[in-house]
């Protein structure tokens, strides 16, 4: 029927049937928070209720809490300020805003005074003691995801692909997540690893939190919007979110033109949306740049 429609309407208006997508939803805006125990709470973060808004508590590790922390294969333990971010805390902030939701990320850089690597035993024994401890966790706090964030590996890609792909794909089937991203940067062996795991499980991965902060600082919108053709090419097909670093140490920074970038994507139909490193910092300023960022994903196309 709507070929016979769709017939009828080229002859009656033959310059005039083109059929154009919808515009993809450009309002997400996600924060890293946490990691650095400044005492920030979700409630200092101002959030504006016509974005979606995810929180992502940082970090979650396998490594064990002792004062020299060692890999566990697997077995994830909480490594963010959990004084100021605690499980009644996440449902507070979730029944004062609708539009928010909370995730947790796994790895990060570093943890005590050395680097957190992923290093896992096996993929089998390690993919059954993620899924047994990340669900103990998630359901604890009453969370709805996870991102990846490894930035340190003594495992192949092969190794990385089918642990974190596997994960994500059991806690999905299983409903204890209802999302996850990855958060790659420019970098040989980060890159290795997570194309890898793109190539295969992409179809279970619903951001790219891309670390454009990880570029030089001084970048230039002309850089960062070719850093963003790149990436997005790379990640073809993924919703890669742009980014900034709240203490200005890299990357472009909003003071310099991030928004100029952001606008541009936007009128081009290619802001996915916004994520920032991290609430623990922003929370000196204000939070002046996530207003502004969030600002900006609110206005309708």
């Amino acid at each position: 029927m709507l070929f016979i429609t769709l017939l009828i309407l080229q002859a009656i208006f033959p310059s005039q049937t083109s059929i154009q997508a919808a515009p993809a939803k450009s309002d997400l805006f996600r924060e890293y928070i946490g990691a650095e125990f400044n005492n920030v709470r979700f409630t200092d973060v101002p959030v504006n209720p016509n974005v979606e808004f995810h929180f992502i508590l940082s970090f979650a590790i396998d490594y064990d809490t002792s004062s020299s922390p060692s890999p566990t294969n697997g077995k994830f333990n909480i490594f963010w300020d959990t004084d100021n971010l605690s499980p009644s805390q996440v449902s507070s902030i979730k029944n004062q805003h609708s539009n928010v939701k909370v995730a947790l990320s796994l790895g990060g850089d570093s943890v005590a005074n050395g680097y957190a690597y992923f290093n896992p035993s096996s993929v089998d024994s390690w993919v059954s003691n993620a899924v047994s401890s990340l669900t103990r966790i998630i359901q604890q706090y009453n969370l709805d995801g996870i991102d990846i964030d490894y930035e340190h590996f003594q495992a192949d890609p092969d190794t990385f692909t089918e642990c974190i792909g596997q994960l994500i794909t059991a806690l999905k089937r299983n409903g204890v997540i209802s999302f996850a991203s990855i958060a790659p940067f420019d970098d040989d062996q980060v890159q290795s690893h997570y194309l890898a795991l793109w190539r295969k499980y992409g179809h279970q991965i619903d951001y790219v939190n891309f670390q454009f902060y990880a570029y030089d600082k001084g970048t230039s919108v002309a850089q960062f919007l070719n850093y963003f053709n790149t990436q997005s090419s790379n990640y073809n097909g993924g919703k890669v979110l742009v980014s900034f670093i709240s203490d200005g140490s890299g990357g472009l920074s909003p003071a310099n033109g991030f928004f100029t970038a952001c606008s541009k994507l936007k009128s081009q139909n290619q802001l996915h949306g916004i994520f920032v490193w991290s609430a623990d910092d922003s929370k000196a300023g204000g939070f002046r740049y996530e207003k502004q960022s969030q600002a900006l994903l609110a206005i309708p196309h």
